[in-house]
């Protein structure tokens, strides 16, 4: 059976961020992806220009309503991404309920971006959207760890505090909450960021089990835009393969991201050349030329279970 994936996410002409972060990786994994641009833009907003449009509600509307007048609205993964206004995030939220209602076994995968290092780049009025409407249809949740913060209104200053944090988005709905970053520091040292991961799910006999993961990912000095949107769609990927092991699916999405990181940042330091820093377009992630690495990735990245006091 093939599995279909409706993508609302945003779109650039030139470069990886949103659905051309999300589409190709997808598809390279065998999903059908159907994709909504929120925007439409020339390129992304971390270049010196950047023009386009973008999507209104009515217009997302108007969309969704001609792939369900002829009867093909049938999917079994959501995934959003990038939206920055309440009435489209609304009518988002309308169209996953019915998808939901049509397929009660479909699987919504959020990516709640709303900012990061403690500052919020899209308007304050999203928050209560996410948090109220949002994330309690959201089966799959990946915040960075400032918006996991937002949602709970909880600072992570611990492991422990993050343990508690994911503890309390599973009571707003999510089965799996993956904290994508955070400023944990890493037992490996401060060449490290620290990702940390929690799933719940049922066992045969009816019994509820959590398996909550902790992942050290090397870090590369270079700013790089659409990795989020690589992360929720590979972790979307590899969580279909691996359903009830939060570990290996995780272990294989940074792998991923690993391998598309040092690819391109070899591509883009030896283009700048010598001494000089990579500029925007240098840095735009080497999708097509990862594709063997997408497709069945070398696992260079590591998870260990974090055993729980009261487990």
């Amino acid at each position: 059976m093939e599995c279909r994936v409706l993508s609302i996410q945003s779109h650039v002409v030139r470069g990886y961020v949103g659905n051309k972060s999300a589409t190709f990786p997808l598809q390279v994994l065998g999903f059908e992806v159907d994709s909504i641009n929120s925007v439409q833009f020339s390129n992304h907003t971390g270049y010196g220009h950047w023009k386009g449009q973008v999507l209104t509600a009515e217009e997302l509307n108007v969309l969704y309503e001609g792939i369900k007048l002829n009867n093909v609205n049938h999917y079994d993964y959501i995934l959003t991404g990038y939206s920055r206004d309440t009435s489209f995030l609304e009518t988002v939220v309308d169209i996953i309920k019915e998808l939901k209602g049509t397929n009660p076994k479909l699987v919504y995968v959020c990516d709640p971006v709303m900012g990061d290092q403690g500052a919020m780049y899209v308007p304050e009025n999203l928050l209560p959207v996410y948090r109220d409407k949002v994330v309690p249809l959201a089966d799959i949740l990946t915040p960075n760890q400032f918006e996991a913060e937002l949602l709970t209104g909880r600072k992570i200053n611990s492991v422990e505090d993050a343990i508690e944090v994911m503890d309390l988005l599973h009571k707003m709905g999510p089965e799996t909450v993956v904290l994508t970053s955070t400023d944990l520091p890493s037992t490996r040292g401060d060449q490290f960021l620290v990702t940390m991961g929690s799933q719940k799910t049922v066992k045969p006999d009816g019994t509820n089990t959590t398996q909550k993961i902790c992942i050290d990912i090397p870090k590369v000095d270079a700013v790089f835009v659409g990795t989020g949107d690589l992360f929720a769609a590979m972790l979307l990927a590899w969580t279909h393969h691996h359903p009830n092991d939060l570990k290996s699916a995780c272990e294989k999405t940074a792998s991923v991201m690993h391998h598309v990181i040092k690819r391109t940042i070899k591509y883009a330091t030896e283009m700048a050349g010598p001494g000089k820093r990579p500029n925007a377009a240098q840095l735009e992630l080497r999708m097509v030329q990862s594709k063997a690495d997408i497709e069945k990735p070398d696992v260079v990245v590591e998870a260990r279970i974090i055993q729980m006091k009261n487990q």
